[in-house]
């Protein structure tokens, strides 16, 4: 019999193809941290799931990343320094097996997608005009879809960012872990569509969480997460950006 965990990560592996089709359509998905955190976003971790192991990973985000290799045995997944990206096999198995009962048989037995299976509705079209007018015409069609996918996550963005932790008065705010303060509010880059805040931290160990709206309602921790653990940084001293996508809740720093 399976366990709450276990069929949390089967869904949970069904929402990564999801999110990898939903998001390219054969071309690169993002940062494989990116994909992970939007298909636990899809399928919310619970309470067990979301009990930290050693580094302050949740259980379920470790399950999940283990797990992912199962993609990449079928077929239906590569790992690439750019990214996650589904193959053309794994377009095919998100109509072949649309439901978990389906994808998750299909999984464990290795079956391999039927002959003859279509790529999803909204692949098909892209890839007979790519056929018909040659290879060189396909990064155009990427080129084609991206405006509408940057205007779409523009539109969704919050009024307000904050990058609330204990370095909240290196910024200038009266007090740490306070995410109302103008100090540690996110500036957004229209041309990234990340929103930004650079600072200079002396060197040690900090810890923070991105608040959404000047308030702790919605907030966001490793692994884009809500309400997780904390994001832990381990900075050597001097400046230091960090940059939050609201798409995949999650924070990079550079």
């Amino acid at each position: 019999m399976k366990t709450k965990a276990q069929d949390g990560t089967t869904q949970r592996l069904k929402a990564v193809l999801d999110v990898l089709a939903d998001q390219a359509k054969g071309a690169a998905g993002g940062p494989g941290s990116a994909v992970l955190a939007e298909a636990i976003a899809r399928v919310p971790l619970n309470e067990r799931e979301s009990e930290l192991l050693s580094g302050g990973v949740p259980r379920g985000f470790k399950a999940l990343t283990i797990a992912s290799a199962k993609l990449v045995k079928a077929g239906w997944m590569v790992k690439g320094r750019s990214g996650w990206t589904i193959t053309e096999e794994g377009l095919r198995a998100t109509v072949a097996f649309p439901d978990e009962e389906s994808f998750a048989s299909a999984l464990a037995a290795g079956a391999a997608v039927p002959a003859g299976t279509p790529l999803p509705a909204a692949a098909g079209p892209a890839d007979e005009a790519a056929a018909a007018a040659g290879a060189d015409t396909a990064p155009a069609t990427a080129e084609d879809q991206a405006p509408a996918r940057a205007s779409d996550q523009a539109s969704d963005q919050p009024a307000a960012v904050a990058i609330a932790g204990n370095f909240g008065s290196h910024l200038g705010a009266a007090e740490d872990w306070a995410p109302h303060f103008d100090e540690v509010q996110m500036v957004f880059d229209q041309d990234e569509k990340v929103w930004k805040i650079t600072t200079d931290l002396p060197a040690g160990a900090y810890s923070y969480k991105v608040a959404i709206d000047r308030s702790w309602v919605e907030n966001y921790g490793a692994f884009g997460v809500r309400d997780g653990s904390d994001h832990e940084l381990h900075h050597p001293g001097g400046q230091v950006t960090f940059r939050y996508n609201h798409a995949t809740k999650d924070v990079s720093t550079s």
